[in-house]
This record gives structure tokens, sequence and C-alpha cells, in this order.
């Protein structure tokens, strides 16, 4: 399975600070791909991560490659609210490119102390 994942590095998620918040998003979402055995894509050679901070940057990535992938992963639907309720268009183009949109919140239980 190939796809991709996303991160919101401007958000604070469970009271943590946006650091902390990044760290569990990271951890949660690496422990799952690892389980599932998912191989992460990289579009654009000179992106710094392998995974995506900017909804815009992935959807402009995925309409430069015209292909369908497996998954889009994230954490929560608050790590995408802003962009969901925003470009309610865009975020249908985006999952248009995906067989599923998987939110790894509730997947697996991570004590969020031996994250931060």
């Amino acid at each position: 399975m190939k796809g991709f994942y996303f991160i919101n590095d401007r958000i604070s998620l469970n009271g943590l600070s946006m650091d902390e918040s990044k760290r569990l998003q990271e951890h949660s979402i690496k422990n799952y791909i690892q389980q599932q055995k998912i191989e992460i894509v990289t579009l654009n050679p000179y992106q710094i991560n392998d995974f995506y901070t900017i909804p815009h940057a992935l959807l402009y990535d995925l309409k430069k490659e015209k292909q369908a992938f497996d998954c889009l992963i994230y954490y929560s639907t608050l790590v995408l609210e802003d962009f969901i309720y925003s470009y309610p268009a865009k975020w249908l183009i985006l999952k248009s490119y995906f067989t599923d949109i998987i939110q790894v919140e509730n997947q697996n239980d991570v004590n969020i102390q031996n994250v931060i």
C-alpha cells in the first residue's frame, strides 16, 4: 500500500504545546504506518520532510502526478478542520486521489506522556 501523511504543525491538541502536538501526531502516524506496512511516497524531490504540512501543496503535487494512491493518513479531523471548512471543493478533490482516508487518532492507543 502506498500513501502520504499529513501533520499540522500549527495546532495545539489536547492542551499540548504546538511542538508536543506535532510529536504526538508524528508518533501516532508512524506507528500506524509501521503496523500496516504502508510505503510513504515522495512526489516532490525538494520536499524537506516525508510528510505534508500544507494540504494545498499535497493537492498541487497530486495534480501534477495525475495518479491515484492508496491512502492519506492524518491524526484527527481537528488537524484538517480549517482546510476542510475553508476549501470544501478542494478537500473533495484531494480526497478523490485516494482509495482510503485514514484517521489514526483512535487507531492505536498512544500514551501521550511517552511521546512528549
